[in-house]
């Protein structure tokens, strides 16, 4: 299915149904930054998620830093652990899509409201692709000091 673009903010979602729209089997979690136990090998949070093919990031709004897990690395066709700034992670995807993501950013971070969205990203040395971004953002008292979500692919497994 080929979307319209730009998108409607319909896909914007208020903060008190964070539970319904992060729910991968964790419905009492408020943090959702990449689990403690990313050590290769270890059996935990990390490896269920590695294997539903879900991917956990974190955007630091004070410096707009980046942490990914291993899994967004893979969609995103970046060697694992690579430092990647917002700017170049945005430049991976394709122009609709990083102009709905903006948009819907932007919104989530002046209204507090979380947001799902289908982005085409056209990772590094791959074809393009397309990744359900679920994104909510992190407060503190009335502001917002950052964004946290989840990534997983839509259509075939990485290989």
């Amino acid at each position: 299915m080929r979307h319209q673009y730009p998108l409607p903010l319909h896909h914007s979602w208020p903060l008190f149904e964070r539970a319904r729209h992060f729910d991968l089997g964790w419905v009492d979690r408020q943090d959702i930054r990449p689990p403690a136990d990313m050590t290769v090998g270890v059996v935990g949070e990390s490896e269920a998620m590695t294997q539903a093919g879900v991917g956990v990031w974190h955007c630091d709004l004070a410096g707009d830093s980046l942490s990914w897990s291993p899994t967004v690395y893979d969609l995103f066709g970046i060697a694992r652990g690579a430092a990647v700034s917002r700017e170049d992670a945005v430049a991976l995807y394709c122009e609709g899509s990083r102009a709905a993501m903006e948009r819907l950013r932007a919104h989530a971070i002046a209204h507090r409201r979380g947001f799902t969205l289908d982005v085409e990203i056209g990772p590094a040395r791959a074809q393009t692709r397309w990744v359900r971004l679920i994104a909510a953002p992190l407060c503190e008292g009335e502001t917002v000091v950052g964004l946290h979500g989840y990534k997983c692919l839509l259509g075939p497994a990485l290989g």
